[in-house]
C-alpha cells in the first residue's frame, strides 16, 4: 500500500507541475501574449510580465514588438532605360498591433519579406539607372512609404528601407568609366579656358593703362631685365622703344653719306619723327 501511495504523489505532483508550466508564463518587458481561448481570440493582450491562463484552454502566442531586420536577397531588377542590375536592400520594421499580426496574417515576417522583395522589382524598375546611383535617399522613402501601407493591415510597421548595393554588368561599369574620363576632361578645357579668357582681359587692362601711363612701359623693361639677370643668360635682348632713337636717325644718316651734305634737296631716310 506505502509503494501505491508513493507512485500516485508521484504522478500528481507530476501531473501539477504539468498544469503549472502549461498556465504560468513570463513575459519579456520588449514581449506581448496574445490568447486564444477555445479558438476565440481574447480582447486583451498579456505582458509583460507574470501571466496565468486556464491550461488545455487557452493558448498563449509570444509576439516580440522589438525592431527586426530583414536583409532583403539580390533581385534581377530591369531599370526603365534597359540596364540589368542586381540590387539588395535592408528593411527595418517591428510589430505595433500584436493581435493583427497573429490573426491578420498567418506569418507576418515571411509576408513582410515577400512584400519587400515584390515592392523593390516593381519601384526600381520604373526608374531610369542614373536616378537609382544618385537618388537613394528618395528611392528609400518611396519604398518605405509603399512598405508601411500594406503592413500597416497586419499590426507591422516599416521604419526604414535602405538600399545596400547596386551591382553592375562589367560593360557598364566601363562604361561608366569612360563617361567619368570625358567628363573630367571637358572640365578640365572648360576652366582652361575661363583662365585663358580671364588673362587676356587683365592682359587688355594692363595694356590700356600702360597707354596711358608711358613711365610704366619702361618700368616693366627694367623688371623684365631683373628677371634675365637672374638666370645667368650670356646673351640678354633688351627692347628698346624706337621714340628713343628717332632724334638720331637724321644725323646718323648725314654720318653715312658725306658727300650728300652739301645737297641742298638731300632726302632723309623715312622714319617716325617725319621726312
Amino acid at each position: 500500500m506505502v509503494v501505491a501511495y508513493i507512485y500516485i504523489l508521484f504522478f500528481a505532483l507530476a501531473f501539477l507541475l504539468i498544469l503549472v508550466r502549461a498556465a504560468v508564463f513570463i513575459l519579456r518587458e520588449y514581449e506581448r501574449g496574445v490568447v486564444f481561448r477555445l479558438g476565440r481570440l481574447l480582447p486583451r493582450v498579456r505582458g509583460p510580465g507574470l501571466v496565468i491562463i486556464i491550461p488545455f484552454v487557452d493558448r498563449l502566442i509570444r509576439v516580440d514588438l522589438r525592431v527586426q531586420v530583414h536583409d532583403v536577397p539580390p533581385q534581377d531588377i530591369i531599370t526603365r532605360d534597359n540596364v540589368s542590375v542586381k540590387v539588395n536592400a535592408v528593411v527595418y520594421y517591428r510589430v505595433f498591433d500584436p493581435k493583427n499580426a497573429i490573426v491578420q496574417v498567418e506569418n507576418y515576417q515571411y509576408a513582410t519579406s515577400q512584400l519587400a522583395q515584390t515592392t523593390l522589382r516593381s519601384v526600381l524598375g520604373e526608374v531610369e539607372l542614373d536616378e537609382l546611383l544618385s537618388q537613394r535617399e528618395k528611392l528609400n522613402l518611396k519604398l518605405q512609404q509603399i512598405l508601411d501601407r500594406h503592413t500597416d493591415p497586419w499590426g507591422v510597421k516599416v521604419t526604414l528601407v535602405e538600399l545596400k548595393h547596386v551591382d553592375l554588368p562589367q560593360t557598364m561599369q566601363r562604361a561608366m568609366a569612360r563617361q567619368a574620363d570625358a567628363e573630367r576632361e571637358r572640365r578640365a578645357k572648360v576652366i582652361h579656358a575661363e583662365g585663358e579668357l580671364q588673362a587676356s582681359r587683365m592682359l587688355q587692362e594692363a595694356a590700356s593703362i600702360m597707354a596711358q601711363q608711358p613711365m610704366t612701359l619702361q618700368l616693366r623693361y627694367l623688371q623684365t631685365l631683373t628677371e634675365i639677370a637672374s638666370e645667368r643668360n650670356s646673351t640678354v635682348v633688351f627692347p628698346i622703344p624706337l621714340d628713343l632713337i628717332t632724334p638720331f636717325i637724321p644725323s646718323a644718316w648725314r654720318a653715312a653719306n658725306p658727300s650728300s651734305r652739301g645737297d641742298a634737296h638731300e632726302t632723309l631716310p623715312p622714319g617716325p619723327a617725319g621726312s
